[in-house]
């Protein structure tokens, strides 16, 4: 169960709670906010919304609490509700949660997180005659389509030969004035300082989408070089590889005869995540993570990833990531981050297209390729080690965020390629 679908299942209690009359409030909620547990909360999730309804229901919010707590408990892929404080209802998903977000993700594949929310709605859109502005009209239209509407482009002049070529906008958009009735507030970010299509498409669109339209993308000069470099300080390269490296993951397991099974993420003690004593990423197989240096990430083909500069791939805080002899695969909660950039997915592509945002969906791509990283070096056994079923569950969770991670760049109009 994701998170938005956990907020519809908390929103449905309460409208069946008023529905039957244990609940009376006169205006509910749009939607329920979950969050991850704070200090003295439990579960994976927690929400206020027993707090938000005592007032206008004139109960006290344990009481709301407890009587919401009692539906959720007969909900499906809920194990557990706790009440605590003054009202908080923190909730346990059963044992395979993440498992069945990763089917879910598997069976929809890049369409992952689409929805028909929009549907029937046709929206209005207009760019000005600009490189810039254009390409963002068009990764906007690309996401709402996700999301079931229907958009209209229109742009103050006809698209330049060189942005359909090069930067991949549609040829056929009509030129207009933007004023019908209905229309967006036109789509006017921050032009770009220089000509972006000597990066071609897929850097010039993400150098383009990456920055919030109200910043000036870094293009021009030697700016243009940061988005063209294979290291670790180039979030586009790093989205890019990341899903490159689960491709090759999965033929390398496919050579070791073992294919992606959704389950639990557990260890023996074989092939994870450890650390030198110095915070950084090793591993003790090959054409895995390693960082024996202190420089930038440099690949070759399916090889190992590895440094040859400055700025090691480092562990956030002080301590290295260690594994738990026979607890779930986590690096200091890194793989449960992932699955929760997993889950959010849904929520990313909504929220990009109610704000016209595209920039908030590649800040959420590099968010999955970071977190992923540090699962990589476990998911293939090492030396004459056998795959286990944690190596097929960890193998599965890597080809899910491949998967997000293609779905996004493909609404964003870029290549997530099977080689790098």
């Amino acid at each position: 169960m994701t998170p938005v679908e956990l907020s519809r299942t908390v929103l449905h209690a309460v409208r069946r709670a008023v529905d039957e009359g244990e609940l009376a409030v006169a205006v509910l909620p749009e939607r329920v906010v979950v969050a991850p547990p704070g200090p003295g909360g439990c579960g994976d999730y927690a929400t206020n919304v027993a707090l938000q309804l005592a007032r206008p229901a004139g109960q006290p919010a344990p009481a709301l609490a407890e009587l919401l707590r009692t539906r959720l408990l007969r909900t499906d892929g809920i194990s557990d509700v706790v009440v605590t404080g003054p009202g908080f209802l923190n909730i346990s998903l059963d044992g395979d949660a993440d498992g069945r977000l990763v089917r879910d993700i598997l069976r929809a594949g890049p369409r992952y997180g689409h929805s028909d929310t929009l549907a029937g709605q046709t929206v209005e859109l207009h760019a000005a005659h600009d490189a810039r502005a254009v390409v963002l009209m068009d990764a906007v239209a690309r996401v709402l389509r996700s999301q079931g509407a229907r958009p209209r482009l229109t742009c103050a002049g006809p698209p330049e030969d060189a942005w359909v070529r090069i930067l991949g906008v549609p040829s056929d958009i009509p030129a207009g004035t933007g004023t019908s009735t209905g229309t967006d507030a036109p789509l006017r970010p921050v032009p770009a300082p220089a000509d972006p299509t000597p990066l071609g498409r897929d850097a010039a669109r993400w150098a383009l989408l990456h920055p919030a339209p109200h910043d000036r993308p870094h293009i021009g000069d030697s700016q243009s070089e940061q988005h063209l470099a294979q290291r670790e300080t180039n979030p586009l390269f790093r989205v890019r590889y990341a899903h490159a490296r689960t491709r090759a993951l999965l033929r390398n397991a496919a050579d070791l005869g073992f294919t992606p099974e959704p389950g639990l993420l557990t260890s023996g003690g074989d092939g994870l995540l450890t650390s030198g004593g110095d915070g950084l990423l090793t591993s003790g197989g090959d054409g895995l993570l390693t960082s024996g240096g202190d420089g930038p990430l440099a690949t070759e083909g399916d090889g190992p990833l590895a440094t040859e500069g400055d700025g090691p791939l480092a562990t956030e805080g002080d301590s290295p990531l260690t594994p738990e002899s026979d607890g779930p695969l986590t690096a200091d909660g890194d793989t449960q981050g992932l699955i929760q950039f997993l889950a959010d997915h849904p929520r990313v592509l909504a929220a990009t297209a109610a704000h016209r945002a595209p920039d908030r969906l590649a800040r959420h791509l590099v968010a999955v390729a970071d977190a992923l990283a540090p699962l990589l070096p476990s998911v293939l056994p090492l030396g004459d080690e056998k795959p286990s079923a944690a190596h097929r569950a960890r193998l599965a969770l890597a080809e899910a965020a491949g998967t997000v991670l293609a779905g996004g760049l493909s609404l964003l109009g870029i290549d997530a390629p099977e080689h790098l």
